[in-house]
C-alpha cells in the first residue's frame, strides 16, 4: 500500500478526516496534517494527487491546498458538487475550531498534559486540585471557552486555562 498523496510506502495507514472519510497516508503526510505544520515543499506532491480518480484524495488535496494558501491550485481543481461541499465544510469546521492557550500563551491540544499553577477548589466535588498536579490526556470542550477538561483525583472536571501551564 502506498500513500495516496506522495506515493511513499513508509508506515502507510488509513487517515480519517471529515465525516467518515479516509485516505491511505504515509507517516510524514499524516504527522504534518495532524500537527498542522504543513511543509509546502513536501506537499508539492499534491500537484499529482489533486487529479486522482478517488473522491477522498481530491477533497483532501483541496483542503491542504487551501491551508497552504494556494488558492491558485484550488481554482485549477475540478470537484463534483458533493466533493466541493465536503471540502468547504471541513475547512469551515477547522476555522471555527476553538484555540485554547495556557497561562503562558502556549496553545493546548487534546491529549496534552498540563500542570496546575495554583490550588483550585473544585465545586461540587469536595476537594481541592493542588498546585503542581499534572493533568494528563486533556480534552478541549467546544462549548466552554477558556477551559480544558481532564481528570483530577479520578474526577472529570473543567479547569480554567489561566491556572494551567503545558507540561
Amino acid at each position: 500500500m502506498t500513500c495516496k498523496l506522495c506515493n511513499s510506502s513508509e508506515n502507510v495507514e488509513e487517515y480519517e478526516f471529515g465525516a467518515n472519510q479516509s485516505v491511505a497516508l504515509c507517516s510524514t503526510c499524516r504527522t504534518q496534517i495532524e500537527n498542522d505544520t504543513l511543509d509546502e515543499e513536501h506537499f508539492n506532491c499534491l500537484n499529482d494527487a489533486m487529479w486522482s480518480e478517488e473522491s477522498n484524495v481530491k477533497v483532501l488535496s483541496y483542503v491542504l491546498w487551501s491551508k497552504l494558501g494556494r488558492g491558485d491550485m484550488c481554482d485549477m481543481m475540478y470537484l463534483e458538487g458533493d466533493e466541493e461541499a465536503l471540502a468547504k465544510s471541513i475547512l469551515e469546521a477547522e476555522s471555527n475550531k476553538v484555540v485554547v492557550k495556557d497561562a503562558n500563551g502556549v496553545e493546548l491540544k487534546a491529549g496534552d498534559s498540563v500542570v496546575i499553577l495554583k490550588d483550585l477548589d473544585v465545586k461540587g466535588a469536595g476537594f481541592t486540585a493542588k498546585r503542581g498536579t499534572t493533568v494528563r490526556n486533556i480534552s478541549i470542550p467546544q462549548d466552554v471557552e477558556g477551559h480544558i477538561e481532564g481528570r483530577v483525583n479520578g474526577t472529570k472536571i473543567y479547569l480554567k486555562t489561566e491556572f494551567l501551564k503545558k507540561a
